[in-house]
């Protein structure tokens, strides 16, 4: 990659940030593609998210994704947001027009690529999704587009809970939201046959975590799929232990290279190389 004066700037923003493959998926493809373009990680704390912002702005940086904790507070600071964006509360792809900066979220998509290439009636599924952040938000969105009728949320804090749930109130979702406390995940896992983590839970460099007790994860039925949005390390001991009980497990990294794959069409106007970036990710 020969950098220059002309290079324009990409990047991610996210606290922490120096787990992150996308710079190394977004940079393969870039060279693919022999672009002048570079794309770098930057770790910024959530008190100076606006003044990055401006710093992004003033340097004519031309777009970023976003991971946790910003996907929902970067939304005041965005000129505009795609349909996408609002049905879900969070955001994950931004790009610099002349207006200012507009955003969407290509998490959706990205999420429900490996599930369609299982065969299952998910019309018969109800998920279990542990965590109410900005990426449960788009799993919930990712289920109903799978026609899931219910869709059950388990966090530590119902007050949160309950103002998550209402922020669904005007998107039309066709599925019922169901809330739980965290002391309630023992009953809920075995009749669960998709459990998705979207909490940070067991990522690095805390790798020794899960969201799961050894008692519970002994609860979780053969051929259950169980999803952990983490990617590193990979897979998790969530997943690890998931595999032990006969369950198919699903980690982040091809719903990294999805959501990528969308964000670098938004920024270059190219078709992304897909190929060229899931082997970057995963070796």
């Amino acid at each position: 990659m020969n950098i220059k004066g002309t290079t324009k700037l990409l990047g991610i923003i996210g606290d922490p940030i120096e787990h992150s493959k996308s710079p190394l998926m977004q940079n393969a493809a870039i060279v693919a593609l022999n672009l002048d373009y570079v794309y770098v990680p930057f770790e910024v704390k959530k008190e100076n998210l606006q003044t990055v912002l401006k710093g992004f702005q003033a340097i004519n940086l031309r777009g970023f994704n976003v991971t946790i904790p910003h996907k929902e507070n970067v939304i005041p600071l965005l000129r505009n947001i795609t349909e996408c964006a609002v049905k879900i509360g969070a955001v994950n792809t931004v790009w610099l027009t002349d207006k200012g900066w507009h955003g969407t979220n290509t998490d959706i998509d990205g999420f429900i690529a490996p599930l369609k290439k299982l065969n299952r009636d998910w019309r018969k599924i109800v998920p279990l999704i542990m965590g109410a952040g900005g990426a449960s938000r788009a799993v919930i969105v990712g289920c109903e587009q799978l026609r899931c009728k219910e869709i059950r949320v388990i966090g530590r804090n119902l007050e949160k809970l309950e103002v998550f749930k209402n922020s669904f109130a005007k998107s039309n979702l066709n599925c019922q939201i169901s809330i739980y406390s965290w002391d309630k995940l023992t009953n809920l896992i075995p009749d669960s046959k998709l459990i998705v983590n979207t909490t940070p839970l067991g990522m690095y460099p805390n790798i020794d975590n899960s969201p799961l007790t050894k008692e519970q994860n002994d609860l979780i039925k053969k051929d259950t799929i169980a999803y952990d949005l983490i990617y590193t390390p990979r897979p998790t001991l969530f997943l690890q232990q998931a595999l032990k009980r006969e369950a198919i497990i699903i980690d982040g990294s091809e719903m990294l290279i999805q959501q990528g794959a969308m964000a670098f069409e938004i920024w270059t106007g190219k078709k992304p190389p897909v190929d060229v970036m899931r082997q970057a990710l995963l070796g």
